[in-house]
């Protein structure tokens, strides 16, 4: 059809009629051959009391089309122009990009809307709204609506809190709206990542899914939605508060990027797709280099920084093989606790009375790179910072927003605050052989004004401008965006940020689920995945060192603990780990993430498989008592089915605690074919609870 544009990549088809005067969305999911696309085309019929001849439903979901319901461009210029019927002036279409320009001649606006397919079949959706009027447009809302097949059944989303991020939730879609905002200035703990519609009876492993996740790293609304016609539909954008957008004559409100995925293979197959896009950009980390083990002191140290004990944790981690020293928070001003000190980003002359040098000198000559912690949006109201500019922060009325976490947010669209901030970081950088920054932002933004005026999308807008221009003034540092922990992890901050901190938590228990989940969208090799201390300091759980160990190994791998109260024992586990985490880095982060369609609350099993097959790892973790007294088998999944495998156990971290009088046989190895360790797998061991074990799988014949 000359009127259709259909884009086509991986097994994805986009089909946009556009004969209607405005673009309408035919399909999106599996492929279509172009000789289908004609049934797609049909006119719907019209029943009784409706309108009395039917009416296509375009992108933009107008009123003056007969849509009832919500728009997806909402907004006035004070009581008039908010009802809008945009007429498709132009259609562009350059390889798997399709562009449509439309106007509102009435109204005085023009939107254009862009969707790329990408050669993963991941489609990006940007859509853009400017005034061509003379007066004042107010926006209060640019919204990407998909559709998706009527005969999705359920929602999967994923909720959380500090400590406890991404958990799922899955229910049925019901007729009206399931809608996740969040209004925390940030993508915070709660924050969905990605919210999905799936087929009946969608698994990891089969099933049709389809899911839309939001490029931005602030206030964000994310929805599916069944209409009373019976029409579903997913959609996302930025959540823009009262007057924060409001356009000029000329001027333009470009929305955040929506990231939709499809896929026909279970929600690991959306995921491979997640992690084939993120990682084909020229600046993804492990593009330029393996990704580094990493010490992190903070639950070493905490604010007790002192030169020696520094000076010997610096050479435990060099004898186990860490490739990277992080000093955390305490290093500057007057930050002896959490209360004092933020904004003012000087080294302390009391803790550091010669400076960082030495530090940083021993931890070169053990032959690790030097990182060190920011929070460089926050301010503390006893900082010399505040007391000589408390107009600098984020506030409304005048009023001084409640303290959260004893601090206060920096307004960084104030030209004065911004300058203040990257100069003191840029002059700490400069001075020090610095690779690494850990970046924190603890509070959530209140009253966030910026001259009166909502300002969380400034506010975002600014610190991606920040990353950037430090990243330029300083070629190979890498930024890690630590938002207490879990918040601010979003393909929006992936293109400022060269690594995530997953979660405060470092109990391996919890990081289980919280890693499992949160891979689902951000490939591992981004997400920090640390070693705590036997006993984890957020939760006083006791674990053994294996399964701390191997639950670190699936993400950026690192440590964080006081190695120098580790027994000899212990740091020889730890070498060991290092090396296997050495050794097979290149395929964890790199190769096809998969997740058993396992009890997910009884037992989890994932793995990593390379893309052509040759080679996988799997862990197999028992999180609680078994039901049984034979848990289910463990099948490895994503391998080649015709191939043959040799499997074995391996142990890098030391062995798991279980409750056997004899291992499965297949633990000195075995050789079975990928569609048999796929289908029926292998026998679980009995397993104690909060232990796990790592499986490794090569191909030798087929």
């Amino acid at each position: 059809m000359s009127n259709t544009v259909h884009l086509k990549a991986d097994g994805v088809s986009l089909i946009i009629d556009t004969s209607a005067a405005t673009p309408v969305i035919l399909h999106w999911g599996r492929a279509v051959a172009d000789s289908e696309i004609d049934i797609l085309s049909q006119l719907e019929p019209t029943p009784h009391c409706d309108f009395d001849e039917p009416q296509l439903i375009g992108i933009w979901r107008e009123n003056a089309r007969g849509f009832i319901g919500e728009p997806a461009l909402r907004g006035s210029r004070i009581a008039r122009d908010w009802s809008h019927k945009f007429e498709l002036r132009n259609t562009q279409v350059d390889g798997n990009t399709a562009t449509f320009t439309s106007v509102d001649a009435e109204a005085e606006l023009e939107v254009v809307a862009k969707f790329e397919l990408t050669d993963q079949g991941v489609l990006k959706v940007s859509q853009t709204v400017t005034n061509l009027g003379l007066t004042e447009f107010n926006v209060e809302a640019l919204t990407a609506y998909l559709p998706v097949p009527d005969y999705t059944k359920e929602v999967l989303d994923f909720h959380g809190r500090w400590m406890r991020e991404r958990q799922p939730q899955r229910q049925p879609i019901h007729v009206g709206q399931w809608v996740r905002e969040g209004r925390e200035g940030r993508t915070g703990h709660d924050f969905t990542l990605i919210q999905f519609a799936l087929a009946q009876g969608a698994t990891y492993e089969r099933g049709e899914a389809w899911g839309l996740s939001l490029a931005w790293s602030g206030n964000n609304r994310q929805l599916v939605e069944r209409t009373a016609i019976g029409r579903t539909y997913m959609a996302a954008n930025e959540l823009l508060l009262p007057g924060e957008v409001v356009l000029g004559s000329g001027e333009s409100y470009e929305a955040p990027t929506v990231v939709a995925v499809y896929s026909g293979n279970g929600i690991d197959g959306a995921s491979d797709r997640l992690h084939r896009m993120v990682r084909a950009r020229k600046s993804h980390p492990t593009n330029i280099r393996p990704r580094p083990i990493t010490l992190n002191v903070w639950e070493a140290v905490y604010f007790d920084h002192n030169f020696e004990k520094l000076a010997k944790l610096a050479e435990a981690a060099s004898k186990i093989g860490i490739e990277r020293f992080v000093l955390d928070d305490g290093w500057f001003g007057a930050r002896r606790d959490d209360r004092a000190g933020l904004g003012d980003w000087v080294v302390s002359k009391d803790v550091w009375p010669e400076g960082l040098g030495k530090l940083v000198d021993k931890v070169k000559a053990e032959g690790m790179e030097f990182g060190l912690w920011f929070e460089g949006e926050m301010v503390n109201a006893d900082s010399d910072l505040y007391r000589a500019h408390p107009d600098w922060i984020l506030q409304s009325g005048g009023r001084v927003p409640p303290e959260f976490r004893t601090q206060l947010v920096l307004d960084l669209a104030h030209p004065g605050a911004y300058q203040h901030v990257f100069d003191q970081v840029n002059a700490i950088l400069s001075e020090y052989d610095i690779a690494y920054i850990k970046w924190d932002h603890n509070r959530v933004l209140t009253e966030a004004s910026h001259l009166g005026q909502a300002a969380v999308r400034k506010q975002v807008l600014a610190i991606y401008r920040m990353f950037d221009e430090l990243k330029a003034a300083h070629p190979g540092l890498e930024i890690e965006s630590c938002a207490s922990g879990g918040g601010r992890i979003d393909l929006g901050m992936i293109d400022h940020a060269d690594r995530f901190w997953t979660s405060d938590n470092n109990d391996a228990l919890e990081r289980q689920s919280i890693n499992r989940y949160t891979t689902i969208v951000i490939p591992p090799e981004l997400l920090g995945t640390h070693i705590g201390p036997t006993k984890a300091h957020s939760t006083a759980r006791t674990h053994a060192h294996s399964f701390r160990a191997i639950t670190a190994l699936w993400g950026h791998a690192g440590i964080e603990w006081d190695l120098t109260e580790a027994s000899e024992d212990e740091l020889a586990l730890l070498k060991n780990w290092a090396d296997y985490y050495k050794s097979k880095r290149g395929l964890l982060h790199s190769g096809r993430t998969v997740r058993g369609d396992q009890s997910e609350s009884e037992s989890q099993t994932y793995g990593v498989v390379a893309h052509d097959g040759s080679e996988a790892v799997y862990m197999y973790a028992a999180l609680r008592p078994s039901e049984f007294s034979r848990p289910a088998n463990i099948r490895l999944t994503g391998l080649d089915p015709d191939a043959q495998y040799e499997v074995r156990l391996v142990e890098p971290a030391g062995s798991a605690n279980a409750m056997q009088l004899l291992p499965p046989k297949w633990y000195s190895g075995v050789t079975l074919s990928g569609n048999l360790l796929a289908s029926l797998g292998l026998r679980s061991p009995v397993l104690r609870p909060e232990q796990a074990i790592l499986i490794e799988a090569k191909r030798v014949a087929g």
